[in-house]
């Protein structure tokens, strides 16, 4: 769920940012995956979406607390922004960063991945937290703001 510049070359693998992106830019408009549980609308899938540059600050911060021998945990830490949101909301954010109204419809989750589909997904940034990084996240609109002006529209995306 990383999105930023520096992603084309994944192909499929890409962020739904820049999928939303290249279709916006060839229909005016996007599909979403239709929602198939009763507890969850369409559009209103989770996911913990966070920009590559808040990442980048998050790797500055282990590389100064390690270098500094202040870091007394060690192991695994979640990374992500430790709030979910809506691929809704993300793909609004990318229509209003490209400055087009937003037209959303929604298509059935293939049945090869309908039975494995996340519907929620928030890393515990707890860990993160007790060892002191108390960084500010990019909003999720913040970050598609960027990346979409600074790099997708710019076509600085490599």
């Amino acid at each position: 769920n990383v999105y930023g510049k520096g992603e084309w070359h994944k192909d499929r693998m890409a962020s739904v940012i820049l999928h939303a992106y290249k279709q916006i830019s060839e229909t005016n408009a996007m599909k979403l995956f239709q929602s198939h549980r009763e507890d969850f609308k369409n559009g209103e899938q989770k996911r913990d979406f966070v920009y590559v540059k808040d990442l980048v600050d998050m790797c500055f911060f282990f590389q100064k607390s390690f270098q500094e021998n202040n870091l007394a945990e060690n192991g695994l830490f979640n990374i992500g922004t430790g709030k979910a949101r809506t691929f809704n909301d993300l793909v609004i954010a990318t229509f209003h960063a490209m400055n087009i109204e937003p037209s959303i419809s929604y298509i059935p989750t293939p049945i090869d991945i309908r039975d494995k589909y996340q519907y929620f997904t928030e890393a515990n940034m707890a860990k993160l937290k007790s060892i002191g990084y108390d960084t500010p996240f990019h909003t999720l609109e913040e970050g598609v703001e960027d990346y979409v002006k600074n790099y997708l529209l710019e076509n600085t995306y490599y």
